[in-house]
């Protein structure tokens, strides 16, 4: 019997499965599938979280429920891929040998990657809504400002779902207006980008919304360390961003193993022909989703 292998359950992950069983014969194909973690997110859920639109039940569920039957779960960390071998080595000392195998283990933010962002701020006046827990605590943070600045910040690119960091913005506007509060709060938004659109042509035509708000923009901005204890973002051509509330999107990367294995660029994304999903070195390796090095973001 063949064996296809999919590192990662998220929502490239579960598709991939769910369109493939039906057409896969179970008397000549295992689907395995391998996640450590048993909880399914709804990441697009989470810009909605801090402002109370959605709440946890609206963006989890168990994993093991959206797979379909006739696919194993393995819920384990992935140590490493052999793809010589065709063989995944998990962190408990098991392997998994494959025929065809998909990486489909997305992209995720490192905070640590960004000298003083992942201090004893990081979830006091540093948030970041990319993560479940993350978002949680920015509703928390949102809720006890009373005015002041606050900063919505880009780290650099890629990085997934790339107008999220606008549409929380605007969120953050209309949200603040409707408490009444607006006049309080100097929102601003700062990117590495000439403007504030990840598309030029965008930027050149959609640029003005956030003039029309009174929202600051701080383009071309290169982020090299944020000095929690002054609370200012600095970058390295030495312009500093003052805030009272730091709303960052992280350095986003893959899954270290992909490092491990020796199948990545430097941030960790699977290398990928673009017409075909597969490894360029392997004919038996496939990359879905947020893990591929493509040009999504």
């Amino acid at each position: 019997m063949k064996r296809l292998v999919v590192l990662g359950a998220g929502t490239a992950g579960t598709m991939v499965v769910n369109k493939l069983r039906p057409r896969l014969d179970p008397a000549d194909w295992e689907i395995v599938v391998v996640d450590e973690d048993p909880v399914h997110y709804y990441q697009p859920g989470f810009l909605f979280l801090p402002f109370g639109d959605y709440g946890p039940a609206d963006v989890k569920k168990p994993k093991a429920r959206l797979l379909p039957a006739g696919v194993d779960l393995v819920e384990a960390t992935i140590d490493s891929v052999d793809p010589a071998g065709s063989v995944v080595h998990l962190s408990d000392g098991t392997t998994l040998g494959y025929d065809q195998l998909v990486i489909a283990t997305g992209t995720h933010p490192r905070p640590e990657e960004t000298e003083g962002m992942d201090g004893p701020e990081f979830g006091e006046t540093v948030h970041t809504f990319y993560t479940y827990d993350g978002a949680l605590r920015l509703r928390e943070a949102l809720r006890r400002f009373e005015g002041g600045r606050l900063v919505v910040h880009i780290v650099d690119m890629p990085f997934k779902c790339p107008v999220a960091p606008l549409e929380f913005t605007f969120l953050a506007d209309a949200w603040f207006e409707e408490l009444g509060m607006r006049d309080r709060v100097e929102l601003t938004y700062v990117t590495p980008l000439e403007g504030a659109f990840t598309k030029p042509v965008a930027s050149a035509h959609l640029g003005t919304m956030l003039a029309e708000r009174e929202i600051g923009l701080e383009a071309d901005f290169y982020t090299e360390r944020i000095d929690a204890e002054r609370r200012v973002l600095v970058s390295y051509d030495e312009r500093e961003v003052p805030y009272d509330l730091l709303v960052t999107v992280p350095l986003n990367m893959g899954a270290d193993f992909v490092a491990k294995s020796g199948l990545g660029d430097d941030l960790n994304h699977v290398l990928v022909d673009r017409e075909t999903f597969l490894h360029p070195d392997y004919d038996n390796l496939f990359v879905l989703g947020d893990a591929a090095n493509l040009p999504t973001s």
